[in-house]
C-alpha cells in the first residue's frame, strides 16, 4: 500500500510545485511505483511534468466531482511516473462542492482505489489553506513543507501547523508533519542561516539535512516541461533532489535501487 505525501506551505514562490515534481521524478528514479497528483488549479505541477493541461481529457476536477475515476484520470509522465493533472476547472470545484457528501473526503476516496498501484504518491496543494488543500490533507498520511529561509517563514509555518492540528483532530488522525525542506537556499546569507538555524530549534530533526539550493537550472527547467533530473541530470539542483528523495526514502526504511547522488 503506497504512502501519501502532501507537498504544502500556504506562503507561495518557496519552491512547492519543484518539489513536488522533482520528489516524484527523483523517487521513479529510484526504482519507485510514483503517482503525482496536481491539487493546484494553476496546474503548474503538470506542465512541469511536461502534459499539456489543455489536451487532458480527465483531471483531478473530473476526479473530485465523481465524473472520472483516479484510474481514468491518470497519465504518464516522460520521468516515468504518473499524474493526475489539473486545469483552471478545478478554481470551480470548491464552489461545486459545497452540497456534496463527505466533500473533505473525495480525494481520500479516489485514491484509495489506487494505493496498491504505487509505493508513493505526491500531492501539490494550491499556496492556499483552501477546501483543496483540505482534501490533500485528510488524503495524506503525512506533509513535506517547503521552506524559504527568509523573515515571514516562520510565521506562516504556525499558520500551516495550526491547520493540521485541526485537521488531525477533526478529519484525519494519522497525518503527522513528514520533512521541512529548507529551499532556494543560500548558505553565504547572514539571513538564510538565521533562519535555518530557528527551524532546527523549533522541529529539530523534521528539518531534513538535505537543502535545495537557489538553482538556476530548477528556475528553467519547467520552461521546458522537465524535472531538473530530466533537464540537467548533473546540476546541482538535480543532485540535491535526489539526495532529497534519497534522504526521504532512508527515513522510511525503503531500499533504494540506483546510484546514490
Amino acid at each position: 500500500m503506497s504512502k501519501i505525501f502532501a507537498i504544502a506551505n500556504q506562503k507561495g514562490g518557496v519552491g512547492k510545485t519543484s518539489v513536488a515534481v522533482n520528489l516524484s521524478a527523483s523517487m521513479a528514479h529510484y526504482g519507485k511505483r510514483v503517482l503525482l497528483v496536481d491539487l493546484d488549479p494553476q496546474g503548474n505541477a503538470t506542465t512541469g511534468s511536461g502534459i499539456d493541461k489543455s489536451a487532458v481529457e480527465n483531471t483531478v476536477y473530473e476526479m473530485l466531482l465523481g465524473e472520472s475515476t483516479a484510474a481514468d484520470a491518470r497519465v504518464r509522465a516522460e520521468g516515468n511516473y504518473d499524474v493526475i493533472a489539473a486545469n483552471r476547472n478545478l478554481a470551480g470545484a470548491e464552489i461545486e462542492m459545497i452540497d456534496i457528501e463527505r466533500r473533505e473526503f473525495r480525494l481520500k476516496d479516489a485514491l484509495d482505489a489506487l494505493r496498491d498501484d504505487y509505493d508513493f504518491m505526491v500531492i501539490d496543494s494550491p499556496p492556499a489553506l483552501n477546501m483543496l488543500t483540505v482534501n490533500g490533507f485528510t488524503a495524506a498520511d503525512s506533509v513535506i513543507i517547503p521552506m524559504q529561509c527568509e523573515y515571514y517563514a516562520l510565521e506562516g509555518l504556525s499558520d500551516l501547523v495550526g491547520t493540521l492540528r485541526k485537521v488531525k483532530a477533526n478529519l484525519n488522525s494519522r497525518i503527522e508533519i513528514e520533512a521541512l525542506v529548507r529551499t532556494m537556499f543560500d548558505p553565504r546569507s547572514t539571513l538564510t542561516q538565521q533562519v535555518s538555524d530557528e527551524i532546527k530549534k523549533h522541529y529539530g530533526d523534521k528539518v531534513f539535512d538535505t537543502v535545495i539550493p537557489r538553482n538556476i537550472r530548477i528556475a528553467e527547467a519547467p520552461s521546458f516541461g522537465k524535472p531538473v533530473l530530466l533537464h540537467d541530470p548533473q546540476s546541482k539542483g538535480a543532485l540535491s533532489h535526489l539526495a532529497f528523495a534519497r534522504e526521504l526514502l532512508d527515513r522510511q526504511g525503503v531500499p533504494v535501487k540506483g546510484a546514490a547522488a
